[in-house]
């Protein structure tokens, strides 16, 4: 079945969930009034719909392959990526000072997600560009953005990141990267990366890579990490691609899927680069494209519930299978209980996921806009719930809907497998869910739980503010909500963090959860009756908010047990 972009469902979760009014308030975001959200979403659905969805196959089918030193892209992908570019699509939030159209943070949010659910392999490049657009923004000196910004917002360059090393996954500060100063202003860059997205491609003039590495005066772990910009042509005297650097490509991974993707591993000989914000501050600089990534992963994995949800809508309402309740005879499957709890369950929480990835959006604008330390501290508590509950249910749903395709979900021709094989990994690349799961619970609670105690405050409010129109639903969000804050609660009670940690993962799927409650309940109080939105919500509310009781209980629990069992008990 071909993909449809849900234009209406982000029109309304701008209208009447997260607020994008709000953010075109201000002056920063002033000229992204409705008529042009409305018709930047109505184009890129064009393209989604269009362009990319006919090569998520194609990708699949006909990898990424190097070839003498060279990547050459799927099928169809040049074509495809030139689209994305020459749309601007690359550099919807860039600043218009470089050439990008200046939009808020939610709108890319929600062209980025569409373009997931069309072809997340291809659309990881435009993705990986935005991240070190922004980075550079921030960070870099008025030559380099002088440099690269433009060509970057273009599409004529694409960017990466370059962090882990076989040594040094998720503990980045391992790195042994170095960077020699050649005493005119540049660095030649010695070392292996692995599992770069994107490391090369035939199709942009320039590759622009980001690569952390140890100066020789650089402290051991984290604070000693510097930020480098390393091309793979050095620009010329103006600005075009000169010489070749001294970096290649080694090899490419044999993946489980995205296998349209080319994940790299990539080796720096001395290769020319220049120094990315502060010497010894590379962390600092590289996490801003790393929560620009974050959030966008988070969209990944709900553009693939979506493209998944649809593909098995599509089958159950066409799949006749046995004697059914409504039909009274042989029927599609969608009239069976089971499958509907299925397709109840994925169309929930792709709402849910969908809004919190927004919530966090909007937060970032109005951080951006108004520069109030409060939408700052909100963004950033919500990035990790975005990622990984995005991620999380990015999985869920797509090994649901080859689920609902039963033996046919299981061969690969109807193209179910690959929405669950694309979207696995989201949950490990750009932190891991655990890894988000331990950042929210010690990292965004050293505000003494401000950040968290004011989501709860608003869930709360809403709630009391519902019990006159849907007491059955505003008493079990209500609930719920003061569960959660007991939970925060005992988390703030015990600053040994490896007793957060151990309840960390529950602990923001639990808190995922009562906010997933929190907008259904919102988009339920918009209807006038019965509608199609609070029979949704209804749905959530009963059936998959309670699990929050449970999440909670896991969650504060400590870590006594867990290092009772010893590793023989793991053993026997």
């Amino acid at each position: 079945m071909p993909y449809r972009a849900p234009v209406d469902e982000y029109r309304f979760l701008f209208d009447h969930i997260v607020g994008l009014s709000h953010v075109v308030d201000t002056d920063r975001f002033a000229e992204a009034t409705p008529d042009m959200t409305a018709a930047i979403l109505s184009e890129a659905a064009r393209l989604c719909e269009e362009v990319l969805y006919p090569l998520q196959r194609s990708g699949d089918l006909h990898p990424a392959k190097l070839e003498n030193g060279v990547v050459r892209t799927s099928p169809g992908y040049a074509d495809g990526y030139r689209a994305i570019a020459d749309g601007g699509w690359v550099s919807i939030s860039a600043h218009p000072d470089h050439g990008g159209m200046g939009l808020p943070m939610t709108v890319t949010t929600a062209v980025n997600e569409m373009m997931s659910s069309a072809c997340l392999s291809l659309q990881l490049n435009p993705l990986m560009t935005q991240g070190q657009i922004e980075a550079l923004e921030h960070h870099a000196s008025d030559h380099l953005k002088a440099t690269y910004l433009p060509k970057l917002v273009s599409g004529a360059w694409a960017g990466t990141m370059n962090l882990t090393e076989p040594q040094a996954g998720s503990d980045v500060g391992a790195l042994r990267s170095k960077a020699e100063p050649m005493g005119d202003g540049t660095y030649a860059l010695t070392g292996q990366k692995i599992y770069i997205s994107w490391g090369d491609n035939d199709f942009t003039e320039n590759v622009c890579h980001l690569v952390l590495a140890r100066l020789p005066d650089g402290v051991p772990g984290t604070k000693g990490i510097s930020l480098f910009l390393v091309p793979k042509f050095i620009p010329d005297e103006n600005g075009a691609p000169g010489k070749q650097n001294s970096l290649k490509v080694v090899s490419l991974e044999h993946k489980m899927g995205l296998h349209g993707s080319p994940t790299a591993v990539m080796q720096y000989d001395g290769a020319i680069g220049w120094l990315v914000g502060e010497a010894h501050d590379g962390m600092r600089a590289m996490f801003t494209m790393m929560n620009n990534a974050r959030l966008g992963v988070g969209g990944q994995g709900i553009g693939i519930a979506e493209g998944a949800y649809q593909h098995a809508l599509a089958y159950a309402m066409d799949r006749k299978q046995g004697r059914t309740p409504v039909q009274g005879g042989p029927g599609s499957i969608i009239e069976h209980a089971d499958v509907r709890r299925m397709l109840a369950t994925m169309k929930a929480d792709i709402f849910a996921a969908r809004a919190i990835a927004l919530a966090c959006a909007q937060a970032i604008d109005m951080q951006t806009a108004t520069d109030k330390p409060h939408w700052a501290a909100r963004a950033a508590f919500l990035t990790p719930i975005a990622k990984a509950f995005g991620t999380d249910t990015g999985i869920a749903v797509a090994e649901m809907g080859v689920q609902v395709h039963g033996g046919m979900g299981f061969i690969e021709e109807t193209g179910a497998a690959q929405y669950s094989r694309d979207v696995r990994v989201t949950a490990i690349y750009e932190g891991t869910n655990g890894i988000q799961a331990m950042d929210l619970a010690a990292r965004k609670l050293m505000d003494g739980g401000e950040a968290a105690y004011a989501l709860l405050d608003e869930i709360e409010a809403q709630a009391e503010a519902a019990r006159a129109s849907l007491p059955e639903l505003a008493e079990p969000v209500w609930q719920a909500a003061e569960s959660l804050r007991e939970a925060v609660d005992w988390m703030l009670g015990h600053q040994d963090l490896n007793q957060r940690f151990a309840g960390a993962a529950p602990f923001l799927r639990g808190f995922a959860r009562v906010l997933g409650g929190h907008f259904h309940l919102k988009a339920a109080l918009t209807e006038a009756g019965d509608g199609p939105r609070t029979r949704l919500a209804r749905f959530y509310i009963t059936r998959l908010l309670p699990e929050h009781a449970g999440l909670l209980a896991h969650a504060t629990q400590g870590a006594t047990d867990l290092y009772a069992l010893t590793p023989e008990d793991f053993a026997a």
